[in-house]
C-alpha cells in the first residue's frame, strides 16, 4: 500500500490510503437487505414448521384419546347383559354384571360416560342396533321388544379438533353382546 502524507493542511497528520479497498454504504445496504430476506424466509419456515408440528401434536393426542374411549366403550358393551330402552342413536344405555347401569352419550361436543366427561371434540357418536340376523333396529325410542333383539351395537365416533368442515378422527367398531340374555 501506499501511503501518501497530505501537507500544509491542519490534519496533516493523517494519512490516506491510496487504492482503498472496502465497501460503499451502497453495497452494505444492499447486503443488508439480502440478509433480512434471507432470515425473514427462514423464521417463516420455522414458524411454518413449529406450527405444523404443534397441530400434529394435538392430531395424535385426540387419536389417542379417541381410541382408548372407543377401546372402553367396546370392552363395557361387550360385557352388557341387555341394552336398555335407548331414545337417541347418540346414546346408549346397558346393564353389565360386573359395573351395573353405565350410559354413554353425546353431550354437546363432549363424550359423556355416565354423568362424566371421557372425551372433548367430539363431532359424532352414532350407536347403530342389531338382532341375530344382522337386521338393523331404528325404531327410536326402542321398544322393550327391539331392544331385547339388541345382539350387535355398531359405534361411529368422530372427533374434530381443530373445527374445520371435516372430522379429522373417524372410528368405527362392531361389538357382539356377549352376556346377552344372562341375568345379572
Amino acid at each position: 500500500m501506499k501511503r501518501k502524507e497530505i501537507r500544509g493542511n491542519k490534519l496533516s497528520n493523517i494519512l490516506f490510503i491510496k487504492n482503498k479497498k472496502g465497501f460503499s454504504l451502497i453495497e452494505m445496504m444492499i447486503v443488508v437487505a439480502i440478509l433480512g430476506i434471507i432470515i425473514l424466509g427462514l423464521a417463516t419456515f420455522f414458524t411454518g414448521g413449529t406450527r405444523s408440528w404443534v397441530t400434529g401434536q394435538y392430531q395424535l393426542e385426540a387419536q389417542r384419546n379417541a381410541r382408548l374411549s372407543m377401546d372402553q366403550m367396546v370392552r363395557e358393551i361387550r360385557e352388557a347383559n341387555y341394552v336398555e330402552n335407548s331414545s337417541l342413536s347418540s346414546s346408549i344405555d346397558f346393564h353389565t354384571p360386573f359395573h351395573g347401569n353405565i350410559s354413554y352419550s353425546l353431550s354437546g361436543n363432549d363424550l359423556k360416560r355416565d354423568s362424566n366427561t371421557v372425551m372433548n371434540n367430539v363431532l359424532t357418536l352414532d350407536f347403530t342396533y342389531f338382532d341375530n340376523s344382522d337386521t338393523e333396529i331404528n325404531n327410536f325410542p326402542l321398544s322393550e321388544e327391539d331392544a331385547s333383539k339388541i345382539s350387535k351395537v355398531h359405534i361411529n365416533l368422530q372427533v374434530d379438533v381443530d373445527k374445520d368442515s371435516s372430522p379429522d378422527i373417524t372410528l368405527n367398531s362392531d361389538i357382539n353382546l356377549r352376556n346377552r340374555g344372562l341375568s345379572g
